[in-house]
């Protein structure tokens, strides 16, 4: 026993300065578990009060006389409920529009490519979060819903908006650490290159070949969405700024100027279908 604690000490002096970073892991998790925790308690008690107000408004809707208890409570829920509802919709599509940044953004996807990558333990669990969310959704803030049904949806909802600000806070901190240096640098080429496929002051010409060039980068590192690729498609093919008429040259009368080739679509590998 006296050799043991003996050999902890001389290990203890040799590595006393690791005491620092593990001090440093454990106040970083300390602090992400509180803030895990303070929200879902702030969660929880939004469900509880909204729940108060919806029972309340149901007595006062029914002249007072309380109802006897049920196992399942069906009854629509109030239009008092309305701007709650109208509160989570906007919740809701805020949080499927930053999503959807990354989804149609190429800048964004080559920065953060782990966002789109649905192998990724916390991007999977976001995306059951929204189907979820979606699947709970009522089709208006008017519609016939029970104290239930708005009660799941809310959690839905807050479920769905934590698990993008996880699966966004690990892709940010992941960037392109999952890939070889190899594919890295093909990373970087792709991302220079995608500058000047959407750069205006670039002729057609430069960036339908930019354009081409992007996507053979990408191909096989990163997976695009036929909606990506649709938006990136028509900022190649946006049309350069008209010239000054100071500086335009003439044109012989009746002539029409030749079309400018539109980017060549590339269609996406039957095992990149998304």
């Amino acid at each position: 026993m006296d050799e043991f604690i003996r050999g902890f000490w001389v290990w203890a002096g040799n590595y006393w300065w690791l005491i620092f970073p593990v001090m440093g892991m454990a106040g970083g998790a300390a602090k992400a578990w509180e803030r895990g925790a303070r929200r879902r308690h702030e969660r929880r008690l939004e469900t509880l009060r909204v729940k108060a107000e919806i029972k309340t408004a149901q007595l006062e809707a029914r002249g007072g006389r309380r109802i006897g208890p049920s196992v399942v409570d069906t009854t629509p829920a109030p239009a008092t409920s309305n701007t709650l509802l109208e509160r989570l919709f906007a919740e809701h599509d805020e949080i499927t529009a930053r999503w959807l940044d990354y989804e149609l953004d190429v800048a964004k996807l080559i920065a953060f490519p782990a966002m789109s990558d649905g192998r990724q333990p916390l991007v999977a669990a976001f995306l059951r979060a929204k189907r979820t969310a979606d699947a709970l959704r009522p089709a208006s803030a008017d519609a016939s819903v029970s104290e239930q049904q708005v009660s799941e949806y809310l959690d839905a909802v807050g479920a769905y908006a934590v698990a993008f600000e996880v699966a966004e806070k690990d892709a940010r901190r992941l960037r392109d650490s999952t890939f070889t240096e190899p594919e890295r640098k093909r990373l970087d080429r792709a991302q220079q290159l995608l500058k000047v496929a959407v750069d205006e002051s670039a002729t057609q010409a430069e960036r339908n070949i930019a354009y081409k060039r992007v996507r053979d980068e990408l191909d096989g590192l990163i997976l695009l969405s036929d909606e990506a690729v649709q938006v990136l498609e028509q900022q190649v093919a946006r049309e350069l700024p008209a010239q000054p008429a100071a500086t335009a040259a003439p044109k012989p009368p009746h002539a029409q100027a030749a079309p400018e080739p539109e980017p060549e679509r590339m269609p996406l590998r039957p095992d990149d279908a998304s």
